[in-house]
């Protein structure tokens, strides 16, 4: 076998994919932002109906649903922004209301039996492998989760 040569590594090469599109701080909005993210994940490589392509849309659908509904500052967007790294795909959903944050993971409450709303991020909690909120700069606040690729 040859050593590579000078600038040449022995390293597979890594490739990221990213995608970050705003959306419309309404429910027509995180919709939009579901069926886009299902589509991209789909030109990534990922198959509509696969594990990760229907855990992603749930988390997805959650954390979108979270950020028109409690996130939402008139005439703000909020934002979503994919990763899929050979590991795990990193999803991203920014809105501009930093002051109303979600519970830390681990500290979900359980909505009661008959509520109608509160299991969105029991849902990301129990889908996603890791999961976080941040400040996001200048204002707001992102809900991080990452869904560990089959290997």
């Amino acid at each position: 076998m040859t050593s590579p040569s000078v600038g040449q590594s022995r390293r597979t090469p890594v490739t990221v994919r990213v995608f970050s599109q705003r959306f419309s701080s309404t429910p027509r909005g995180a919709r939009l932002a579901r069926a886009l993210a299902a589509h991209e994940l789909y030109t990534w490589g990922i198959a509509h109906g696969s594990a990760l392509s229907d855990s992603a849309a749930v988390v997805i659908a959650e954390l979108a649903a979270n950020a028109v509904t409690h996130g939402r500052v008139p005439g703000r967007d909020f934002e979503l922004g994919l990763t899929l790294r050979s590991d795990a795909l990193r999803i991203e959903v920014s809105d501009t209301r930093g002051e109303r944050r979600p519970p830390a993971p681990g500290a979900v409450p359980e909505p009661p039996p008959l509520a109608d709303t509160g299991r969105g991020l029991l849902l990301v909690q129990a889908l996603a492998a890791r999961w976080e909120v941040r400040d996001r700069v200048p204002v707001g606040k992102t809900v991080v989760a990452e869904l560990d690729l089959p290997r």
